[in-house]
């Protein structure tokens, strides 16, 4: 009769498991803060009225933006017009155009 192998002793196995990616930087501290050099717009209305710009993202409409800076919707014609020279209909803005968007007391061009 045959004496069956002996089972593998894994008893006085140890693990340590160490990882290779490089660890995760603390940004919990950081500040910032943002100025510009652009100068006022030619009969911008003055006292602070300076356009801005936004980048159209995916799904974005002239009156989705609108009701963003404006808070209604039906001044999307007052972006439509400040942007005339990029923009042939109102329909067709795509992601990544860079819009001018007039002060809210800025009258429509």
């Amino acid at each position: 009769m045959t004496t069956p192998p002996k089972k593998a002793d894994f008893s006085n196995v140890q693990a340590k498991v160490t990882s290779t990616e490089a660890p995760r930087a603390d940004f919990s501290n950081v500040q910032s803060s943002v100025t510009s050099t652009e100068q006022p717009l030619e009969g911008g209305g003055g006292g602070g009225t300076l356009d801005q710009q936004y980048t159209v993202e995916k799904g974005d409409t002239l009156s989705h933006i609108a009701k963003r800076f404006y808070g209604k919707a039906s001044k999307w014609p007052d972006i439509f017009a400040a942007n005339r020279d990029q923009l042939s209909d109102p329909d067709r803005i795509r992601p990544g155009q860079v819009l001018r968007i007039p002060a809210a007391d800025a009258p429509a061009e």
